[in-house]
């Protein structure tokens, strides 16, 4: 409810207020007794009091909002020179079921539940550190000796939770929603891996290689070096407790 709302509401009871008020007090003036006439007193006082607590009512939620003031410092701990080529982009959506199961007093089962959507942005490349290659001048040629694995180099996940249910006694904590975000974002890593990212990675990696050396008139000698490395990535399954599972 807007603040406008508000005030239509107090200004709509003061003036239903002061209707009935103006109607008892035209009924109480019949009377010509003194303990009507101090009851007419009474309900002045009370028009008048109510009226000025309506007012400051009010004024208050007319007030300002409130003056919010942040501070940040940032330390940057180390930087480093590296040589890292992004050669895919993709996006991702995950749906995981979240279910936690205890028992109270060993016996009374307990249990929270949550939907989880996971979207997620994940960029895949090459490390150039990693390469090794031979050259052979005379020949004009260039020889890969080792080609590494594509690699995940960024995740950018954004979690929604929907449907959450939980009870007084197993409540989400803290640590419950970093462990489905720290769990969520390997699967989703996980299912990059699993996905074309490393196929196409290494497609563009091969096109940028064969562009540059063919650009000083340098030949790459062993091209399927590259087109090898994507099944190089590591599918090692994800280290995640038994509760957490996909639907």
């Amino acid at each position: 409810m807007n603040l406008n709302k508000i005030k239509i509401i107090l200004w709509s009871v003061g003036i239903l207020m002061v209707v009935f008020l103006g109607f008892f007090l035209y009924q109480m003036t019949q009377s010509e007794s003194i303990n009507s006439m101090m009851t007419i007193l009474m309900l002045l006082l009370g028009l008048i009091l109510g009226g000025v607590i309506a007012f400051l009512a009010s004024k208050k939620l007319a007030s300002e909002p409130a003056v919010i003031t942040e501070s940040s410092h940032t330390i940057a701990e180390s930087m480093r020179k590296v040589f890292k080529v992004v050669a895919a982009e993709g996006h991702f959506n995950e749906i995981y079921n979240y279910e936690e199961t205890t028992k109270l007093l060993k016996f009374i089962p307990s249990t929270k539940k949550a939907l989880v959507i996971i979207q997620a942005k994940v960029l895949i490349g090459y490390d150039f550190e990693k390469f090794k290659w031979e050259v052979d001048e005379l020949n004009r040629k260039v020889k890969l000796l080792s080609f590494p694995a594509p690699e995940i180099l960024s995740t950018e996940t954004d979690y929604k939770y929907y449907n959450i249910e939980e009870q007084f006694f197993n409540l989400f904590s803290k640590d419950d929603l970093a462990k489905i975000q720290k769990n969520g974002k390997q699967q989703v890593i996980e299912a990059a891996k699993k996905s074309h990212l490393p196929e196409v990675a290494a497609e563009q990696m091969q096109m940028l290689l064969t562009e540059l050396l063919n650009g000083k008139n340098f030949e790459l000698d062993n091209p399927s070096k590259i087109s090898d490395s994507k099944n190089l990535i590591n599918y090692s399954p994800m280290d995640a407790p038994s509760a957490f599972s996909r639907p």
